[in-house]
């Protein structure tokens, strides 16, 4: 069995999560980014950033790329990259394990 196959097997749910949460998240920007342009109500950045911190990075990423939506507000996009940042260090540890593993080589002096 392939690790992927496998990966799947063990943590499904995870999976299924991750892609409803980015779905989601996704459908969320697309449907502000509709709202401001008829002046509807709208959903709050508060809301936003929060679907991009619990997984929906992905969706939120595209959904800021393909409808072109809080493109110009720096300090939302600096709040996401700041998650992004985030996410990244968490699967940098779950991947590689905490402490960091001493380098091999070393510096002579």
């Amino acid at each position: 069995m392939s690790a992927l196959a496998n990966f799947y097997q063990n943590y499904y749910w995870l999976v299924w999560y991750l892609a409803a949460i980015n779905a989601f998240a996704f459908f969320m920007y697309g449907w502000d980014k509709m709202s401001a342009g008829v002046e509807a109500r709208r959903i709050s950045e508060k809301t936003l950033l929060i679907l991009a911190l619990i997984g929906g990075s992905l969706g939120a990423a595209a959904g800021i790329k393909i409808f072109r939506h809080k493109t110009r507000k720096i300090s939302f996009l600096l709040w996401f990259i700041l998650i992004i940042l985030l996410q990244l260090s968490i699967l940098t540890v779950l991947i590689f394990g905490w402490p960091p593993a001493s380098p091999s080589w070393t510096i002579a002096g």
